[in-house]
């Protein structure tokens, strides 16, 4: 049994309810107080309950009601066919007998609910309960729907006692025998593994009856734990992954920008010029980089863009996302002092009253937090007095800044209107209208929202919304990252992942250290004494000698939740200690990708920063120090998008900035430099091998790799601004001086050395006697002057290519990964999710960027992120584990077979989950899976595991739960079988004969290239062959996709004109158009369309070549490509289809073809072998088809699938229901593929 507070989700529990809410539910709790009576029925009490939710939560969103003998049921939507969330039982209070108690929990309460759960789970295949209740109005019991899917649908033997009581062939019929003979005794069983929630409403009387509000603090508990977050399992405001979406609309609109879709993309843009504010932030910084002329001043103006808009869009955009990085910096640093003081809003800096200019934004940014107190002048410093110094280079001028805009360039006059739906409120609380200067109308709409990160439950008086720390990444990657093909990956993405990768490292790191055989994470724990001060400071040490890195790192999540799991790693294993070396007592856990700090003597309540409390301080300290270590050590980020590394260190900025502490009663401590962690170049080029030799150029420089170290670790603390720009001159020089010694050691460079000497030593040198030379070295000597010229011509080209200029030098741009020879070591964890772009899109341009650096995994056809696949196996060290989430087309698609092959030969893949039809990404309509592969050995065991749970809360229970171990050895197609699948499997491909090769010839539908002209209606033809009867000849019945259906068609009178190319093998000649002279006028009312298209004959009036055009005059199978119901159905001769409809022709029976498509085992096995569409449509395409096994006929049973199918056609030609052939037809494909009755079920439940 829980307690309300330990069930409710941490980061949840820490989100402020306003005060409107808590009294509208004290108001109705207290209405429900008041109206309970037992004397009245149950059905009165069940009323009362379903009122005091639906006011309290559900009316507007979640459809209440009763469902079939089911007392309440909330929906997960607003409508009565949404399917159930939530079951509740309810019971008079005076009914002991069958409610049941913390004592006693198999009473018939449980029973019936076990009951309707299953008849939900199994009957009703609804895989979207999320909790389960039984209350009495005042007691309350809650189950969480994953302890019943574990305990009782996933119990073999109790739903083949369901389903035997469900169709009738139980010994008994009545539901009181399921209760007492079936649920009674598995209830017994189990149930000290039923975990619930318990609270009694009484216990909270006197609150809700008392006038002090100071008491309504304790209410929030029980307001969240009946809340639809909670109960339907939903995302809320301070979940990483939920973006507060009028802050994102108004923030866009104030900046300048907008978000529109085209085709399923999003893209973040600049408004159309009708419908621009000139005031705005953006729209200015245009204007003033127009009007002084800095894009033609920029020394890299072409990286900004091919065009003059592009590079002038792009640079504002670069500018202004710089400023609102700090500016939202400082907005959670306001909220953090005014914390640390109690709620003194003395400490509030950044509002309207106090910056009324740019001018003075600016000085804050530059003249205050970049200036140590004692720098600054006395004016500002008496202005200033309560903030502090930072140190970090978020608040040093950028490159950009220097040579374009700086923000008090940006007028302070020009206003632009505020947004119909703002957050703004006048004196009589209505939303404000009119217009506001732009950085009056920032700094208000900013302080109408509660910036704190940190806190204890409590109750949010002002009716502020919350806009946590870690959503901001989530904006920005919206407003930066759609156009590179990247998505904000969700924490319960990134938890999990990291989680995975850094445990399987952590240990492997001991195993070495130690000597160890240590399997698991909980192993380890029982190996390490945390009490022994020594062995937890070789612990931390180890830890501390992670190496992580996302190679395209955009804003920086991943590395955010590997932080978090670096330290709640050290937590777990009793090893987080303090600066000497004494245990913090602390317990820490990650929920929803935040890491929660709780009190030590109380594991309820969280840890609150005090600076005048001597243990907080240490706490506090401790936490800080701890993420500056492995943010400086062990973390590590690359992004082609330079605005995607400014955002990964404000991310990062922004988590220390959550512990910072004061050093002295008014100083905080400073930020590091972690610049230097985080760069910006393309991840995928690289000019210099890793395996480069850097002994040459360490010997000439007279530099070590330990001082080429040692400045990387000063730069990151520097002192002042002017060590730090010592040590990053100093950096430079070294990184050039390796830079120009590998490249005059490069292979190019030693071959044209040896090929210069060889005709030195030949033709210039002197030599003995002076004969002339043979035509045979006259030849010799002309060749290899042409290949001297021919490798010089090289080397300029490898020296000028644009291709390399944003290349990356994994060989030297981190020297943390080097040993102290230089050598190339590796990273222990390469983890993220790379952009998904296909390198044939824009013409094939990154197709041919990429072809000539030799790639495995290349493929002209191929999507970018394979690419990453295998530079992350480059990038680690042996044994180092690559976890990345990409789009899932690789499995299967042809272009993933170089992929599949590399991780066969290379790699070991370890984990394969897959999302098939889960929207994974808010605005990516793409599939997606997530890959761990360690650089080993392949041991051809992977666990593998389909997730269809939408809400992906807990992943990791998720696949422990549903995954199981697969085995991928083939550079196939792979796809993820269960127990059960596999012995399907086995079973079919045993008696089965692949579609393929079977006689058959499979074909698409015809393409016309413009159908408008092509496919015509009835009443056309009949117009067309009134005036000219020969017209009949080229006119064919056609259908469409969409007209096709399971065994049948709805013909939409729709017809082809047939101008067909000919086949000039088959001696078939094209059609002449002058032959047909109504057809020609018709056609040519659409001739310069004709004229233009790519799929054309010999003339604009002919249809492309179609060497198979014979076969439309032939019996046919037809199919559509693309939708949820596959449909398979006969087609006559002489009737077509259009594109990109497929259809089969052969010798062999048809009929018998048919009766295997259309059956729930092809359903089956097309599901598990076919892409999907972002909205969950199959795509049936033909490479997927050809693989479905079907056992060669035997006579009888040939006989019997045709004549059940001639009737099933019959049927459907005369409207008459064809059910019971269907099911019929269904059982004799079953029994030719010899399949149990435990296969079937699971066979039929797709």
């Amino acid at each position: 049994m829980n307690n309300i507070v330990t069930s409710l989700n941490k980061a949840f529990l820490k989100l402020k309810p306003s005060r409107s809410e808590i009294n509208n539910f004290k108001t109705n709790l207290k209405r429900l107080f008041t109206l309970i009576d037992d004397k009245e029925s149950e059905e009165y009490n069940k009323n009362l309950i379903s009122d005091f939710l639906k006011d309290t939560y559900y009316q507007q969103a979640y459809f209440m009601n009763t469902k079939e003998r089911k007392d309440l049921v909330i929906r997960n939507g607003a409508l009565p066919n949404d399917t159930a969330g939530v079951i509740i039982e309810t019971k008079k209070f005076s009914n002991k007998s069958e409610m049941i108690t913390c004592e006693n929990l198999n009473a018939k309460a449980l029973q019936e609910l076990v009951w309707y759960f299953l008849g939900e789970r199994i009957s009703q295949k609804n895989i979207e309960i999320k909790h389960l209740i039984i209350t009495n109005v005042y007691e309350w019991f809650i189950f969480d729907a994953q302890v019943f899917e574990k305990l009782f649908a996933q119990n073999k033997t109790l739903v083949k006692l369901y389903t035997d009581f469900v169709n009738g062939t139980a010994l008994g019929n009545k539901t009181e025998h399921f209760y007492k003979e079936i649920a009674q005794p598995f209830i017994e069983k189990v149930k000290e593994e039923l975990h619930y929630t318990y609270f009694n409403l009484r216990d909270f009387q006197n609150i809700i009856e008392n006038e002090n509000t100071e008491d309504d603090n304790a209410l929030i508990p029980l307001y969240k734990i009946l809340s639809p977050q909670h109960l339907l399992k939903l995302p809320f405001l301070n979940d990483s992954n939920t973006l507060d979406k009028g802050f994102y609309a108004e923030l866009l609109h104030i900046i300048g920008l907008t978000e529109t879709k085209n085709g399923g993309q999003v893209f973040i843009e600049r408004p159309k010029e009708d419908q621009r504010n000139e005031g705005t932030m953006l729209e200015e910084t245009i204007a003033k980089l127009s009007s002084l002329n800095k894009i033609y001043q920029l020394r890299n103006a072409a990286a900004y863009g091919d065009t003059y808009e592009e590079r002038l869009f792009n640079v504002a955009l670069e500018l202004n996302i710089t400023w609102v990085n700090r500016i939202l910096f400082l907005k959670l640093l306001e909220a953090q002092l005014i914390s640390y003081h109690k709620g003194d809003t003395s400490y509030a800096f950044l509002n309207f009253s106090k910056i009324n200019e740019y001018d003075i934004l600016e000085r804050l940014f530059f003249e205050v937090l970049a200036k140590d107190y004692s720098q600054r002048n006395k004016e500002i410093a008496a202005v200033y007095t309560n903030i502090p110094y930072l140190n970090s280079s978020l608040f040093e001028p950028t490159e950009l800044e220097h040579n374009a805009l700086l923000i008090s360039n940006l007028p302070d006059d020009k206003t632009i209107p505020i947004l119909s739906t703002t957050v703004l409120k006048d004196a009589q609380g209505k939303r404000r209208v009119g217009a506001l200067p732009s950085l009056q109308y920032l700094l208000e709409f900013l302080d109408a929202y509660d910036f704190s990160s940190e806190g204890s439950v409590e109750i949010q008086e002002e009716n502020k919304t919350l806009i946590n720390a870690s959503v901001l990444g989530l904006i920005f990657e919206k407003i930066n990252g759609y156009k590179d093909g990247s998505f904000f990956t969700p924490g319960v993405i990134t938890m999990y992942m990291c989680k995975e990768a850094l445990h399987r490292a952590v240990i492997q790191k001991f195993n070495k250290a130690k000597g160890w055989q240590v399997n698991t994470f909980e192993e380890l724990k029982d190996h390490i004494n945390p009490f022994n001060k020594e062995e937890r400071e070789q612990a931390n040490s180890i830890i501390n000698s992670l190496r992580i890195c996302d190679p395209a790192v955009g804003s920086g999540h991943f590395l955010v939740s590997a932080l978090n799991e670096c330290i709640a790693l050290k937590s777990e294993l009793g090893i987080l200690q303090d600066e000497n070396k004494s245990r913090i007592h602390h317990q820490l856990k990650i929920e929803n990708d935040e890491l929660l700090v709780y009190e030590a003597d109380n594991n309820e309540h969280f840890f609150r920063y005090n600076p005048k409390n001597t243990e907080s301080q240490r706490v506090q300290k401790t936490l800080f120090q701890e993420k500056k270590t492995i943010i400086e050590n062990c973390l590590f980020g690359v992004d082609i998008n330079p605005n995607s590394v400014k955002i990964c260190r404000l991310r990062l900025w922004i988590e220390l900035l959550k512990n910072a502490y004061y050093k002295t009663p008014t100083e905080l401590e400073t930020l590091p430099n972690i610049d230097i962690n985080i760069k910006s170049g393309n991840s995928l080029l690289s000019r210099f091998a890793l395996d480069t030799d850097l002994k040459t150029t360490l010997k000439k420089t007279n530099i070590s790799i330990s001082d080429y170290k040692e400045a990387f670790h000063k730069y990151q603390n520097a002192e002042s601004k002017e060590q730090k720009w010592d040590l990053e001159h100093f950096i430079d020089k070294v990184k050039h001086n390796f830079r120009t010694e590998i490249s005059s050691n490069s292979r190019e460079v030693k071959e044209l050395q040896a090929l210069k000497y060889e005709y030195f030593l030949k033709y210039e040198s002197p030599q003995l006697f002076n004969e002339e030379l043979t035509a045979e070295q006259e030849k010799h000597k002309k060749q290899l002057a042409l290949n001297i010229q021919k490798k010089e011509t090289e080397i300029e080209a490898i020296n000028s290519n644009k291709i390399y200029e944003n290349a990356f030098e994994w060989r030297f741009e981190f020297p943390q990964v080097l040993d102290d020879d230089g050598n190339y070591i590796g990273f222990d964890v390469v983890i993220g999710n790379p952009p998904y772009i296909q390198l044939q899109n824009n013409g094939g341009r990154l197709a041919k960027q990429y072809e000539g650096q030799e790639f495995k995994t290349f493929a002209r056809t191929g999507d970018i992120y394979c690419l990453f696949y295998e530079k992350a196996y480059q990038l680690l060290r042996q044994g180092g584990i690559c976890n990345f989430i990409t789009s899932n087309k690789w499995m299967r698609a042809g272009y993933g077979q170089a992929t599949r092959k590399f991780f066969l030969e290379f790699t070991n893949p370890l984990i394969l989950i897959d999302f098939p039809g889960i929207k994974v990404f808010e605005n990516a309509t793409v599939d997606v899976n997530i890959l761990l592969y360690a650089k080993e050995k392949c041991t051809f065991n992977t666990l593998a595991c389909i997730v269809k749970d939408k809400e992906l809360k807990e992943l990791s229970l998720y696949v422990r739960q549903h995954g199981g171990k697969t085995t991928f050895s083939s550079d196939e197609s792979w796809v993820i079988l269960s127990e059960i699948e596999q012995r399907i499997k086995a079973k079919i491909e045993a008696i089965g004969t692949p579609l393929k090769e079977w006689n058959i010839s499979i074909n698409y539908g015809i393409k016309t290239g413009f159908n408008d002209a092509f496919i015509i209606n009835g009443e056309k033809r009949a117009e067309l062959i009134a005036q000219d009867p020969k017209s009949a000849e080229i006119i064919r019945p056609i259908l469409r996709g969409r007209d096709i259906k399971r065994y049948g068609y709805d013909f939409a009178d729709l017809y082809l004109i047939n101008t067909h190319n000919g086949v000039k093998e088959k001696g078939i000649k094209r059609i002449h158009i002058e032959d047909y002279p109504a057809v020609k006028a018709h056609l040519d009312l659409y001739y310069p369309q004709l004229e233009k298209r790519a799929d054309q004959g010999d003339t604009p009036y002919n249809l492309r070549n179609c060497a198979y055009i014979e076969d439309f005059f032939k019996q046919k199978i037809v199919w559509k490509a693309v939708g949820r119901n596959l449909a398979f159905s006969i087609l006559e001769e002489g009737k077509f289809v259009t594109a990109p409809a497929s259809f089969i022709t052969s010798e062999n029976s048809l009929y018998y073809i048919l009766g295997f498509l259309c059956s729930s085992f092809a359903k089956y096995f097309i599901y598990n072998n076919s892409d999907t569409t972002g909205a969950g449509d199959i795509m049936l395409n033909i490479q997927s088809l050809v693989k479905i096994p079907i056992p060669q006929p035997s006579i009888n049973n040939q006989e019997e699938v045709e004549n059940i199918i001639s009737e099933i056609i019959k049927g459907k030609k005369e409207n008459i229901d064809t059910i019971l052939l269907e099911n019929k037809l269904d059982e004799i494909i079953n029994n030719i593929l010899s399949l149990s009755p435990e296969e079937i079920d699971f066979i039929r439940s797709f």
